[in-house]
Formats: structure tokens, sequence, C-alpha cells
């Protein structure tokens, strides 16, 4: 941004912040940057060419096997130190690296989340940024093949390696298994085993990663003082993940009839605008029972409707 202001004549930059505040708050209208960037190309020119090669570029970059897991895991441990702050918690995320936990040479559990910054009170985070990755629950445990990563396995293990209380595994909901997704579509939770969190970071919506954490925190403080009735636990815990999904529901169902009002406000439009201009020009020729060639021409092209109707696509887009 400073070398885009400081390369900028005085007189100009006024005029460019507002631009600038302009095009990014049509990025978060647009909600997925990609979208809004493919679409406003051709109309914003060359300045945001060097913004869609870095988005394009970190996208290639996620998608990398090889890097796309440590990507996850600093974002990850980032977003949820954030979190911590602005909800002015003593919650501590901390990367785990290369660092191998209670079971030998094993390095399960990416992150731990330290309760109340106390080391006695951990939360295990797994990041499985990986569509091999299937639920493995053990009804489908077949104990002669090749062992493989599952969300089961990788979660037990968080638990086992790590000392933690609760464990969470996190996938990205662009590199997840169906059977991850048939399981729950937002936040999971397996009895005795851990949560399940879907997350966009592409989007960067982390929203199921903080309730399967908060969820995770209340069983892992009350957890050390009570013993807790497992099926009751599983009762409460499903009929809140289910009310959750509900809402999240009802939210896509009403940010799909936005853009699908919009979309009905444009036709409206379009039909008001020709309905006059066809009736300006019906009016002429019955008046002079005739239309020049320049008329006709103008007729048939329509270019006055077009830009009066940009004006107009361009005050829907903003409300």
């Amino acid at each position: 941004m400073f070398n885009y202001f400081d390369n900028l004549p005085a007189s100009e930059r006024d005029d460019k912040l507002v631009r600038a505040l302009y095009i990014g708050v049509l990025a978060l209208m647009e909600d997925r940057l990609s979208s809004f960037l493919s679409k406003t190309s051709n109309e914003l020119g060359t300045e945001l060419e060097s913004l869609k090669m870095i988005f394009e570029m970190k996208k290639e970059l996620f998608y990398k096997s090889t890097i796309k897991g440590s990507l996850a895991e600093d974002d990850i441990a980032d977003f949820l130190n954030e979190y911590f702050k602005s909800k002015r918690m003593a919650d501590k995320a901390l990367l785990t690296g290369n660092a191998a936990g209670a079971l030998p040479r094993n390095k399960t559990g990416d992150i731990i989340c330290e309760v109340n910054g106390s080391p006695d009170l951990k939360i295990a985070i797994e990041c499985k940024f990986d569509k091999s990755v299937k639920l493995g629950d053990i009804e489908g445990k077949d104990l002669f093949i090749r062992k493989t990563d599952t969300a089961w396995s990788q979660l037990i293990e968080s638990n086992a390696n790590r000392n933690s209380k609760v464990s969470i595994i996190v996938f990205d909901i662009s590199l997840v298994d169906n059977s991850i997704l048939k399981f729950n579509e937002y936040v999971g939770f397996i009895p005795e085993i851990g949560f399940i969190a879907i997350i966009d970071s592409q989007k960067g919506d982390y929203t199921n990663l903080v309730i399967a954490y908060m969820l995770a925190r209340d069983i892992a403080i009350n957890a050390k003082t009570l013993e807790l009735d497992k099926d009751i636990l599983s009762i409460l815990v499903t009929r809140i993940l289910k009310d959750i999904g509900e809402i999240k529901a009802i939210k896509t169902l009403v940010e799909r009839n936005i853009d699908t009002n919009r979309e009905i406000l444009k036709q409206i439009e379009k039909s008001m605008l020709l309905m006059d201009f066809n009736q300006r020009y019906l009016s002429q020729f019955l008046e002079t029972g005739t239309l020049t060639k320049k008329d006709l021409l103008d007729f048939y092209m329509g270019e006055e409707v077009k830009d009066q109707y940009k004006l107009i696509e361009k005050e829907i887009n903003e409300m």
C-alpha cells in the first residue's frame, strides 16, 4: 500500500484512496475475492493485476500438497491467538512444529491450545487439509489393511500424543473427503473421541473452528472436576450442533435470496428501461410516419439504454 501511494503524485492520492476503499468494499460484498477479481478485472483495469497475481499465487501455493499443511497450521494458530486476544481470553495456541509428543517419534497434534494459559489443561488440534483422509469410524475399521490416517485415528492419536483433554481435527471445505461431509458439514462431535471442524480458509471463514473450540474448551474445563455422563453429554452437544447447523443453513438461504433479489431487480429495471426506450421511438414513428436512418440505427443498437442500465446496475450491486 505504501509503495503504491508513494509512487503517486500528491494531487492524485485522495482520489485513489477513495477508489481503493470502493474496490475493497466491493470485494467484501462479493465475499470471495477470486470471484470479485474475475468479475471486475475488465472494468477496473490494470491496477488490480498485481493483486490478482498475488491471490492466484497464494491459491496455487496452498493447493501444493508439500506446503499446504504447514500454511494451514500457521494460519489457524494465528487466527486462534487473535480470537483469544479479541475475547480477552488467557488461552494460547502454540505450534508443535517437528517436536514429538508422548508417543515415540510421533508428531500428531499440530497445535496445542493451553486453556487459560495452563500447560496442564490442553486442547490438541490436528490440521488435515487432505482429501485422502476419511472418517474412519470404528464400525467400518478393517484391521487387516495397511494403516491409513483417518479422522478418528488422528483425534485419538492427538489426545494420546499431546496429553490433551480434548482434541479437534480441522479440514478445509475444498480439501475434504465425502465421508467427512456426510458425517457433518460444519462441526461434528464424536463422543469420547473429539470434534471435527470444517473451515473455508480461502474465504477466511473459521467460524466452525471457533464453535468446536469453545465446546471443547467447556468440556476440558469441566472434565477435570466433574464425572461427566457421556451419554447425556453426547445428547446435549448433538442438539447444540444441530441447531447451529440449522442457523447456518438459514443464513445461506438468506444470502442466496439477496443475490436472487438483486438479479430480479436488474431484470425489472432492464424491462422498464426498454419499455420507455421503445415507447419513445414508437411515439416518434406514429407522429412522423417514419424513422430516419440514424434513428433506426440508434433504436437497433440501444446504446442509450445500455449506458443508463450500467448506472442502475451499479446502484443495485451496492445495496
